[in-house]
């Protein structure tokens, strides 16, 4: 079985007057530059100090870390179902300040037991058969707090 060659990238990016910086690899989505979903979810994504919000699918944590510059990592939680997303996302929490988020892996929601989230942020994988948004969609309000929502990126298709 022939294993992919994993490459160190790193990217720095400015985001809302704060500059970031993610160590990611050949291997994982978007490895080159922050997803354009990724960045324009979080443009539209207003932050409250009350938010208690679940990176979901994290890959190297962007949305999770940013997240955290907003209101604290106390308030933030990041899962992913890869444990190099996981422990890619732990280090560029510490690079960029923010460490000490909770990080778990999860395969979708099945590790998070927590049902006090306030929002949950996704750029979930597409494929063909959308097993893993619509898995995310439907499990997810099961881990919000009443009156809690989601926000998902979504992928459009070209014709």
């Amino acid at each position: 079985m022939m294993q992919e060659k994993r490459s160190g990238v790193m990217i720095t990016e400015f985001i809302d007057g704060i500059n970031f910086i993610f160590e990611t690899e050949n291997t994982l989505f978007s490895p080159l530059n922050i997803d354009k979903g990724t960045l324009a979810m979080l443009s539209v994504t207003p932050f409250s100090d009350t938010d208690k919000v679940l990176d979901l699918g994290c890959g190297y944590g962007v949305v999770g870390i940013y997240a955290a510059k907003q209101i604290g990592t106390q308030n933030v939680v990041m899962s992913d179902v890869d444990e190099r997303c996981v422990k890619l996302s732990e280090k560029n929490a510490e690079l960029n300040g923010v460490g000490g988020i909770l990080t778990v892996l999860s395969d979708s929601l099945d590790s998070i037991t927590d049902k006090e989230f306030t929002l949950i942020l996704s750029n979930p994988p597409y494929h063909s058969d959308f097993s893993i948004p619509k898995r995310f969609i439907e499990k997810g309000f099961n881990r919000l707090k009443i009156g809690g929502k989601t926000q998902y990126t979504v992928r459009k298709h070209r014709s």
